[in-house]
């Protein structure tokens, strides 16, 4: 029976080697990888290729950072907006909504970077998230200790009614007006005039300090769920900001010598 051979015996005395197969092509440009390669996020590449994305990444700078910052003010900004008026709408400290600022102040700070990012837009995103949540408390308390008010005054308001119309019906009945007690005088004490710096100080003090003081509250339990979901926006926008991240390794020998 005629036919070829194949002798399965390992030929010692050739050269065999291994790596990427030089018909493997750049996965950027399709050229073929000839005697080196890179990898760029784990995609095989070309010299050429690879220096292009190197540039491509952005590059970091003062005035890059600045607009980072004024643009996470402006989204800190919104999303104390956006916090405040949930609780205010709905009387309810909802702490998911934290989540939402979390990725405003994250985006936000990478649209005024162009996409640049690192250790201190982390920072400073964390910092401008847990300020945008912590100081929507204020709002929510102003707005609730007014209606608290103003209920107050309706009430005094309905007692003094119903007392001028109970002496009018007295004087009607009897012709002279019921005998009152003179109430004694006393004297109000004196008010302390606090400055407007002062009081707008102790207010942000008070709510940075929200998130922990609702620890102490009649909910404690709550005040510790709204904490964790805090640290969750707070990861959100320390992810979002770490910045376009593009690896790139080699360069590798495309042929490898095992043996020869």
């Amino acid at each position: 029976m005629s036919g070829d051979v194949i002798d399965p015996t390992p030929q010692f005395g050739t050269a065999e080697y291994v790596g990427v197969p030089s018909s493997d092509c750049c996965q950027f440009c399709g050229q073929s990888v000839a005697l080196s390669y890179y990898r760029v996020s784990n995609a095989l590449s070309c010299f050429p290729c690879a220096e292009q994305k190197k540039r491509e990444l952005p590059k970091d700078s003062h005035a890059a950072f600045v607009r980072a910052v004024l643009f996470g003010i402006g989204g800190a900004f919104i999303g104390l907006l956006l916090y405040a008026a949930v609780g205010i709408v709905t009387g309810l400290m909802i702490g998911y909504v934290s989540l939402a600022v979390g990725y405003v102040v994250g985006k936000a700070m990478m649209k005024g970077s162009d996409g640049v990012g690192g250790r201190r837009y982390q920072i400073t995103a964390a910092l401008l998230t847990y300020s945008a949540v912590s100081l929507a408390a204020v709002p929510i308390a102003i707005t609730q200790y007014a209606k608290q008010k103003k209920v107050h005054e309706q009430r005094v308001q309905t007692q003094h009614q119903q007392l001028q119309d109970e002496q009018r019906q007295f004087e009607k009945e009897f012709g002279q007006q019921p005998q009152q007690s003179q109430p004694t005088p006393f004297s109000k004490p004196p008010v302390k005039k606090i400055s407007l710096a002062a009081a707008l100080g102790s207010l942000v003090l008070l709510g940075l300090a929200s998130p922990f003081i609702n620890l102490f509250q009649s909910f404690p339990l709550q005040g510790l769920i709204g904490l964790v979901i805090l640290s969750v926006g707070i990861r959100i926008a320390w992810r979002t900001t770490a910045g376009k991240t593009i690896e790139i390794h080699g360069p590798y020998s495309n042929s490898v010598p095992l043996s020869t």
